[in-house]
């Protein structure tokens, strides 16, 4: 088992990692009838794209013997109706140095190839951008 839920009422949840013990709230949105004050579990997913890309991005970095600390990424979802579900995710990514051509080509490659990138329904637009300062 991988975690445990509690409904802990007013559309709110608590979600416990059983192998750490870390704890997440949700909310439901304000446009959802809830109070917005966590992360919705839509927001989770598309947070969950880009920290799975940082992570996946970060391992292949140590290999090659590079430091990317310090990379940020920005997510914005949207929103569709009718059903209601998420219809884009846009994470753009940003790194707080340049990195060789090789380098650039293999961690973006990599970012693309993460498991939540390749789990989520390929009606969902994804568009991820990567920036070097």
């Amino acid at each position: 088992m991988t975690s445990k839920v509690k409904y802990l009422g007013d559309l709110r949840t608590e979600s416990k990692h059983l192998q750490s013990g870390s704890r997440m709230i949700t909310d439901a949105p304000v446009d959802n009838h809830g109070k917005g004050e966590a992360f919705s579990p839509t927001d989770t997913v598309a947070n969950a794209l880009a920290t799975c890309m940082l992570t996946v991005m970060g391992v292949k970095a140590e290999s090659l013997g590079v430091d990317m600390k310090g990379a940020s990424a920005e997510v914005t979802k949207t929103m569709a109706d009718e059903p209601r579900r998420i219809s884009r995710i846009d994470v753009a990514i940003h790194f707080p140095r340049k990195f060789d051509k090789k380098e650039t080509e293999i961690l973006e490659r990599t970012g693309r190839t993460c498991p939540v990138l390749q789990s989520l329904h390929p009606d969902i637009e994804k568009n991820i951008s990567f920036s070097y300062s």
